[in-house]
């Protein structure tokens, strides 16, 4: 391997026995910290053993299979789901089947102002402010908490693309400091209920925990209803996209309690993700001075109005790389959970009914045998 090469943090791995060992010593449930040496070299493998059976695909053929699904047979992982189910209850983050093609169905219109050259507007008035406020922090010399900065622009953004509000406001606030708690909970995996439980046991939550699902959907319902009251074209955002959302074959539109389920994964699932990324983004730009240098280089050209334009976005080749790799060595969504419905083979692989099936966009994206250097940032 060339000495030079620039390799960012990562855990350090272990043996199966001895990496489970760790993780239960520390007691963080911490999966990237669970996952053998092995697990960056193997095909399919199990990943140590459990009660129900826990085994992770690498092969690319077979993760097609698997997430493409086309028998019925790998639905979300129970644990998934379970632990969801508090905060956004049957949304389409957690449904399968007949139930996610009607959902994803009506919810598709919502997505068309989810592009990038209707929401950015809104992204850059949020990214103003922040960019603002972390002037301040840097100009006082106080250090600051860059993943919570980059949670906190996350989130903003969310509110004004989703409900027109910006983060300021005092509803916004709560519901991301109870997301955040959520959020911490739900990245706590219960390694022992993992090995030890049977496939579909109930997944409790702490009444800390359940108590913040309580309030964030209150509070989102509360930003519906800001929406349900206006007149005809008063908002023109995702939120209201869904509002006006229909069955094709019913004709009904989503029910309050369906809404809050839906525009909850809309923060759930682009709040902490994104923000993850950008701040291994900037940990990397700040440990490697020179690639800041040559990214500011490349954008500089397209600053001479003081605003980077959508259209400047696309003539941005190194910039995109850049970020590419980030997402290659630190995939937002680090693992994708199915569950084994019934006994089934894959690729000749056995498979019990209840067993936990894993995709794992961390350890395809640094496997030995589709990357040179895969730890490397190249």
């Amino acid at each position: 391997m060339d000495e030079t090469l620039y390799i960012p943090p990562k855990p350090n791995s272990l043996p199966a026995v001895i990496a489970l060992i760790r993780s239960l010593w520390k007691g963080d449930g911490n999966l990237l910290e669970l996952l053998p040496a092995e697990a960056y070299h193997f095909d399919i493998g199990h990943l140590g053993r459990s009660r129900r059976g826990t085994v992770l695909f690498n092969r690319p053929s077979a993760v097609k299979e698997i997430m493409r699904d086309e028998q019925g047979v790998f639905p979300k992982s129970d644990l998934m789901v379970g632990a969801l189910d508090p905060l956004i209850g049957e949304s389409m983050f957690v449904t399968d089947g007949p139930k996610w093609r009607r959902q994803r169905a009506m919810i598709d219109p919502a997505f068309s102002l989810m592009r990038l050259n209707v929401a950015y507007g809104a992204m850059c008035a949020a990214t103003d402010d922040h960019v603002a406020a972390i002037s301040e922090s840097a100009d006082s010399g106080e250090p600051f908490s860059l993943d919570l900065a980059m949670s906190h622009l996350t989130a903003d953004v969310i509110c004004r693309t989703v409900f027109s509000t910006p983060l300021a406001s005092d509803v916004a606030k709560e519901v991301f400091e109870d997301f955040t708690l959520f959020e911490k909970s739900v990245a706590q995996v219960d390694i022992l209920g993992m090995i030890l439980k049977p496939a579909w046991s109930e997944i409790k939550q702490t009444p800390e925990v359940l108590a913040a699902c309580e309030r964030i959907r209150h509070h989102i319902g509360a930003l519906i209803d800001t929406h349900l009251d206006a007149g005809e074209g008063e908002y023109n955002d995702i939120a209201s996209a869904v509002i006006e959302a229909t069955d094709k074959d019913t004709g009904l539109p989503f029910t309050r309690d369906e809404l809050i389920d839906q525009l909850g994964v809309f923060f759930l699932a682009g709040h902490e993700t994104t923000a993850s990324a950008l701040t291994w983004v900037f940990y990397m730009l700040a440990e490697r001075p020179e690639w800041l240098a040559r990214l500011r280089e490349e954008i500089d050209p397209y600053m001479s109005e003081g605003d980077l334009s959508f259209e400047a976005t696309k003539k941005l080749p190194l910039t995109r790389a850049f970020f590419k790799e980030a997402l290659r060595l630190y995939p937002p969504i680090t693992f994708v959970p199915r569950v084994a419905l019934e006994k089934v083979e894959i690729e000749g692989k056995r498979l019990p009914r209840g067993a936990l099936v894993m995709i794992a966009p961390w350890t395809l994206q640094r496997h030995s045998k589709y990357w040179e250097d895969p730890h490397a940032f190249k």
